[in-house]
């Protein structure tokens, strides 16, 4: 009996092909439909930790479900439907070769990048004298290549996308205006939680001749979170920001002796620590879209998912 679910390899009508990703397992289903299952896999520094935590995939994938619903009327979507909690089904697109990184404030690597005396980020120009997680005047739309396995996704400016036309020079100019306009409204949402939406990631994709919103949105493993309450104090103070994140993951194993530096060898995981991780992502998922957690019967995680996929593929 299976509780969380570590990898999946399931064989479903009409499949092409499956992919393992750090947390995803992507179906392609008639080279027309995505089916991507959320594991209970969770990574840090790049590594993925031998243990699953028991409801992570469900809190990511309906997470993601709720802001892509959410946010359906400023840009089309591939969602189709969640047959599962921990699934989503949805249309393949030709993925652009690009992320899209909108920043609010100067946190994490664009401030270590400012601190190491750079004054520009993705060719935007910044001024002198900023604060460790101080906010811009306006949020900023820093992309990023979208990095070969193995490899760090690379900074890159705009003029460079357009020049070395990885996109269209009007397409990246919708783009730009969706992943402003998708940023805003999640930032509102998260105001009204007692959140501040620090920064995030989109993705994009094109179907038919249309540019779709893919993959996750606004969810903590793709988003950085400060609590608003005591955010001021704590900047006036130069003291880190109470955050919404699985950072206190990374902490634990930089605690256990791990980096993710070679020779380091992963710390075993305890059943407590294991559950308390389970309880934090419930957490984030109740305050991220203000609603109670349903916990799904996890007696048997695989049989749960395959039965509901199946089923509904027979839909399609």
């Amino acid at each position: 009996m299976h509780k969380t679910i570590l990898s999946s390899n399931f064989s479903f009508p009409g499949q092409k092909s499956l992919y393992h990703g750090k947390v995803r397992d992507v179906y392609n289903i008639d080279d027309k439909y995505l089916l991507m299952v959320v594991s209970d896999r969770i990574s840090a520094f790049d590594v993925v930790l031998p243990r699953g935590i028991p409801f992570k995939g469900q809190v990511l994938n309906q997470i993601a479900a709720k802001f892509l619903d959410a946010t359906a009327d400023i840009v089309p979507n591939w969602k189709i439907a969640t047959p599962d909690p921990s699934v989503t089904v949805g249309h393949i697109c030709k993925p652009y070769p690009v992320e899209f990184i909108v920043r609010a404030y100067l946190t994490g690597s664009s401030w270590r990048t400012y601190k190491a005396g750079e004054r520009h980020i993705c060719g935007i120009p910044l001024p002198d004298g900023m604060k460790e997680h101080q906010k811009f005047p306006v949020p900023l739309i820093t992309p990023t290549t979208k990095a070969e396995r193995g490899h760090h996704d690379q900074d890159i400016s705009r003029e460079e996308i357009i020049s070395k036309e990885l996109i269209p020079e009007d397409e990246y100019a919708l783009i730009e205006k969706y992943s402003m306009e998708l940023f805003l409204r999640a930032y509102e949402i998260a105001l009204e939680r007692g959140l501040i939406l620090v920064d995030t990631k989109y993705e994009f994709g094109k179907k038919d001749g249309k540019i779709f919103l893919i993959d996750e949105i606004n969810t903590p493993d793709s988003s950085r979170y400060f609590y608003s309450e005591g955010y001021r104090e704590l900047f006036d103070k130069g003291l880190p920001q109470k955050q919404l994140s699985k950072e206190f993951v990374r902490e634990w194993l930089m605690d256990n002796g791990f980096s993710g530096q070679k020779g380091q060898n992963v710390p075993a995981m305890t059943d407590d620590f294991v559950n308390e991780i389970s309880e934090r992502y419930i957490e984030l998922y109740e305050k991220i879209t203000g609603e109670k957690f349903i916990k799904t019967d996890i007696s048997d995680v695989t049989e749960r998912i395959g039965t509901n996929c199946r089923n509904f593929l027979i839909t399609l």
